[in-house]
């Protein structure tokens, strides 16, 4: 109770109504609704059932009283209008009444006009008989299952047959008021089976949005998936790619020079464990962020993704493996997008790989990384050989130039350009050697910017 001895109030956090208070999660609407399901399964394996169960009912309900009323010797209420006729003429007119209610759904518009031409005989004979609402049942089915524009005529014909009907009924009766009520009949025959046609309707439609929505589900996932899957292939061959050629290169050369200076061998081998280091360290990091659990207090040490700034130090592990870099740069790289930046330190990173890889250790790199026009213009020019061979250091083995872009390089550096509006080009230069260009725009249009440092790697 509150102070002022009310009742405290409800929070306003709780909803207005219980779940279980909505109509269709009452314990009777479920069970029709489940009783429903198994209907509509069964008749989908045996539709006849169905119809000959509306046929038998509509017998029973309205052919068997004029029968029994017919042996019982009693007057009919409309003897004074209609005459009676012989029990086998009964039967005769009931049965073409009833009987094409079995194809009502197959054939809707052959039941009705069968339905209609037996009721128009009938008052031509002057007989009336309850079974006449199979006319009504005969309409209904022709809306529901029918083609829509037969039913004007339909319409027309049901009431020009009924108005018969009113025109034949006791003065006792006016001739309005009887063709109000049995043309509000034919109303609501066509208003019911509209109804539920476009319910019926409403229903195969929201199924057929819910299977398009379950397909477009699944392929947004398969699509994520594959994704996430290139992003992490492009990570790991940046990073495993680029610190393996850096070792072998320096483990090469270590050998080499053994035999002639062995501090340079000693010098080499400490080189080769500060690189195996960095990259054990880089890779753990990337891959503690993939785990979709890590177990508690142990979580991965989180760093910045390598930018701009960090392409010094990417040169000088690169010359303490031989190669001469001269690096240099121009403009305000310190604000850019570190999307923009990241993808920049790849595309320098792999550039300068394949230069170590393919140039060999005596090589010489030119790289200028600089913001010209509102663009970032990347160009990396090595004097290895530019299509063809290339002397691994120490060993004399050969290598061929990427030229082909069948491996993981071109296409990885392409990616990452494209997603910000950039192009690469890479190629033999004119003098010998080899030459990378690349553009990036560093100012992409509003919101592709977050979308593709996620997809570059953000943060690992």
């Amino acid at each position: 109770m509150n102070l002022d001895g009310t009742a405290p109030r409800a929070s306003t956090d709780e909803p207005p109504f219980a779940e279980a208070e909505l109509p269709w999660n009452h314990p009777l609407a479920r069970a029709l609704s489940r009783l429903g399901r198994r209907l509509k399964r069964g008749d989908r394996r045996r539709p006849w059932i169905l119809d000959a169960a509306v046929t038998a009912v509509v017998a029973l309900l309205f052919c068997l009283p004029d029968l029994v009323h017919d042996g019982d010797g009693r007057h009919h209420p409309f003897d004074t209008e209609f005459t009676q006729p012989t029990l086998p003429g009964t039967l005769a007119l009931q049965a073409g009444l009833v009987l094409p209610l079995l194809w009502r759904r197959r054939r809707p518009f052959l039941a009705f006009s069968v339905i209609t031409a037996v009721l128009i005989l009938q008052l031509a004979l002057g007989v009336w008989l309850r079974a006449d609402v199979a006319v009504l049942i005969a309409l209904y089915s022709l809306v529901l299952h029918g083609e829509l524009r037969r039913l004007p005529v339909a319409c027309a014909v049901a009431a020009g047959a009924l108005g018969l009907v009113a025109l034949r009924l006791p003065s006792e009766v006016h001739v309005l008021d009887a063709l109000f009520f049995l043309f509000s009949t034919i109303t609501a025959a066509v208003a019911l089976g509209l109804a539920v046609r476009i319910r019926r309707g409403q229903l195969a439609v929201l199924r057929d949005r819910a299977t398009r929505l379950e397909v477009e589900r699944d392929q947004r996932s398969r699509l994520a998936a594959a994704a996430e899957r290139t992003r992490v292939a492009r990570e790991m061959h940046d990073i495993v790619g680029h610190n393996l050629s850096v070792i072998i290169t320096l483990a090469d050369g270590g050998a080499y020079a053994n035999d002639h200076a062995p501090e340079r061998g000693k010098q080499a081998l400490l080189l080769i464990g500060d690189t195996g280091r960095q990259a054990l360290g880089e890779l753990r990091r990337m891959l503690g962020v993939l785990r979709e659990q890590t177990p508690a207090p142990s979580e991965p040490e989180l760093s910045p993704q390598p930018g701009i700034g960090d392409i010094d130090a990417l040169c000088e592990r690169i010359r303490a493996a031989g190669p001469v870099v001269v690096h240099r740069s121009s403009g305000d790289l310190g604000g850019l997008d570190r999307g923009v930046q990241l993808a920049a330190y790849r595309i320098v990173q792999e550039a300068l790989t394949n230069a170590l890889k393919h140039g060999g250790p005596g090589t010489r790199v030119d790289l200028r990384v600089g913001v010209d026009e509102a663009l970032l213009r990347i160009d990396v020019h090595d004097t290895g050989p530019g299509v063809g061979v290339g002397t691994r250091a120490g060993t004399g083995a050969v290598n061929s130039r990427p030229h082909d872009e069948q491996g993981h390089g071109i296409p990885g550096m392409r990616e990452r350009a494209a997603l910000y509006d950039g192009t690469v080009v890479a190629g033999p230069g004119p003098d010998g050697g080899w030459t990378l260009r690349a553009t990036l725009d560093p100012t992409p249009p509003a919101g592709t910017g977050p979308a593709a440092s996620a997809v570059t790697g953000g943060a690992a």
